[in-house]
């Protein structure tokens, strides 16, 4: 039978592929699940498309990421679904189906890694690994109400990973509870987390613009429960702007790693995945001039800005989960404006958390922080920290 057929959530795609522990540490006794893009030795990766696993070799190892969690005492209890070579926000794929919203079971649950954010969400393992290129990790963790972390470009090693935009991709994590985030960056960051020290907060206020209505409101009251508050901040570029250059420099890049095996054995892709290679096949290296100086300029700006004292705060995508199967320019336009909110930290290669900020009409909302570069560890024991006693408050309505 279809391991897929045993799983209530469709969150894995396979959930016989187990690895046990190397050793124990400080991960012993958790469980996790891992976004079908990674090595685990002779077992081959999909990622979302059955002619990319039909096309491609088992791995003869394990990716770096995989072998550190399995070091620290970790268990893989299974591979899960993500869109189809990590191309999409939604979560839906056209081969292997949409892993169901833990809330609701008529919204999506948000992607690239759709099956990870479900696994963690429904309790079926502790923590899970996916990627983030363009939100991919942040989204579904603020669809299904959980904590997701991209990490600062080039921290972790993608060794092992599949790529989508190599400048862009980053390993990152989600689980249920701050605590165990933590410990997940602790047993990946070779460096010790330093004190927590982050004493100004600010905000950009055209992406709470972006926020629908009662998402924004939701995300503003957690802000207010923090005694230092934030003041709002103008960037050089519109946000549109940010996002028109995030879109162009990673759709060339797309094309670049993976436009020669779409020529070669020429995949079926679901209609929306379709669309973007083949606009992504049509970029010209030489027309990226632009783009590339929003991206200079944005990482700059952002890096004065972060300094060691300093985060923004942001909502992490416009609203609740979207319904599933959605077509046409109102769902386009949710895409746009959700890549206006997760295009900074990708532009300019900064760790990002997703806090769960609560429920708006009994689904969730997030509530977003980014740090400076390397400051990761920093950034989330800082909201450890400040969170304490309020992870109970943000469950309410």
């Amino acid at each position: 039978m279809n391991e897929m057929m045993n799983d209530k959530w469709n969150a894995f795609l396979n959930k016989e592929i187990i690895v046990e522990p190397m050793n124990d540490g400080l991960l012993s006794g958790k469980t996790f699940a891992l976004k079908d893009v990674f090595d685990v030795k002779r077992h081959t990766a999909s990622a979302g498309n059955p002619y990319w696993l039909h096309t491609h070799e088992p791995a003869s190892n394990h990716a770096e990421v995989v072998t550190s969690l399995l070091a620290s005492g970790a268990k893989l209890t299974g591979v899960t679904h993500t869109d189809e070579l990590m191309y999409g926000l939604n979560g839906e794929n056209f081969h292997y189906g949409t892993p169901l919203h833990p809330i609701n079971h008529n919204r999506i649950p948000g992607g690239s890694s759709s099956g990870s954010a479900v696994a963690v969400a429904a309790g079926l393992v502790d923590f899970a690994v996916g990627t983030d290129t363009g939100g991919s990790i942040r989204i579904p963790a603020s669809y299904c109400g959980i904590y997701g972390f991209r990490p600062t470009h080039g921290r972790l090693s993608i060794e092992g990973l599949i790529p989508l935009a190599p400048s862009f991709d980053t390993i990152g994590f989600m689980a249920k509870d701050i605590n165990t985030m933590v410990d997940v960056a602790s047993a990946l960051f070779v460096s010790q987390a330093p004190e927590s020290s982050f004493e100004n907060v600010v905000g950009v206020s055209n992406l709470f613009e972006l926020a629908d209505e009662k998402a924004g409101k939701k995300v503003k009251a957690l802000l207010q429960d923090h005694p230092v508050g934030y003041e709002n901040i103008q960037l050089s570029y519109k946000l549109s702007e940010c996002m028109e250059a995030f879109r162009m420099l990673q759709g060339i890049e797309v094309w670049r790693a993976h436009g020669e095996w779409i020529k070669r054995y020429n995949p079926t892709f679901g209609p929306d995945v379709a669309e973007r290679f083949e606009w992504a096949s049509t970029l010209k290296e030489e027309e990226m001039s632009d783009a590339k100086q929003v991206r200079d300029t944005i990482t700059k700006e952002l890096t004065h800005l972060l300094d060691d004292k300093t985060i923004l705060v942001l909502p992490t995508a416009p609203g609740v989960a979207p319904v599933k199967n959605a077509v046409g320019p109102e769902l386009q336009n949710r895409r746009l404006h959700t890549l206006q909110m997760t295009c900074l930290a990708g532009l300019a290669g900064l760790p990002q958390l997703t806090i769960p900020a609560g429920y708006v009409n009994q689904l969730p909302v997030g509530l977003s922080v980014i740090a400076g570069r390397n400051q990761d560890q920093q950034l989330l024991t800082w909201v450890q920290a400040w969170m304490g006693s309020k992870e109970r408050v943000t469950l309410k309505e």
